[in-house]
């Protein structure tokens, strides 16, 4: 074991989930205030999560570097 350890960024860790194949999942956006205006269609929709897109996944994955 190294006598030194990376540290995993916290607000990532919060924020991002790693599924089995690798992927990161996150939560959308648009989902916190002014929801009068928007429609329970949108609102259904933006329930669901998402995957973080392809080219970010490296950033993400180089602040866990443990995994979570």
């Amino acid at each position: 074991m190294p006598k030194i350890k990376m540290k995993t960024n916290s607000s990532v860790k919060k924020r991002f989930k790693l599924t089995a194949s690798g992927r990161i999942k996150r939560k959308r956006a648009f989902l916190r205030h002014n929801l009068g205006a928007k429609t329970s269609g949108v609102k259904r929709k933006l329930r669901r999560g998402a995957y973080i897109n392809k080219t970010q996944e490296h950033q993400i994955k180089a602040m866990i570097p443990y995994g979570l």
